[in-house]
């Protein structure tokens, strides 16, 4: 069974900071690249960053650039979001998702269409 789970969430003061986890498990998780996106109430889904299988490469989003970095621990089948700085514009339901990777394609994607696995989104609130 596939599972994405997500941890780390909350509530937090403007300023502060949060670490998101997503542990993956069900699927090879080398093959496969790993996304954070967020939501809030009445908008689109975002996509904020993407860590790539193959060479590690990561995408940001500009509204989080400098402040969130995404890493990933392969051996624990778990990629990370460490959100820094954070100011209450970031308040939002956020989702890891996986989405399978071509050996030759060295870029993940910031799109959900692209991903074939989510997690369950967790609130992270940042208050002013």
């Amino acid at each position: 069974e596939v599972q994405l789970v997500e941890s780390g969430g909350g509530l937090v003061q403007a300023g502060g900071s949060l670490r998101r986890s997503c542990a993956a498990s069900g699927f090879t998780f080398d093959n496969y690249a790993i996304g954070w996106f967020r939501q809030v109430p009445g908008k689109e889904r975002e996509g904020i960053s993407c860590i790539s299988s193959s060479d590690g490469g990561t995408y940001y989003a500009d509204s989080v650039k400098g402040r969130f970095t995404i890493s990933s621990d392969n051996a624990k089948n778990t990629v990370y979001l460490q959100m820094n700085s954070l100011k209450p514009e970031d308040t939002a339901v956020y989702y890891c998702a996986a989405g399978f990777q071509s050996p030759w394609n060295n870029d993940c994607s910031e799109y959900e269409s692209e991903y074939d696995y989510w997690g369950q989104g967790t609130q992270v609130t940042v208050s002013s």
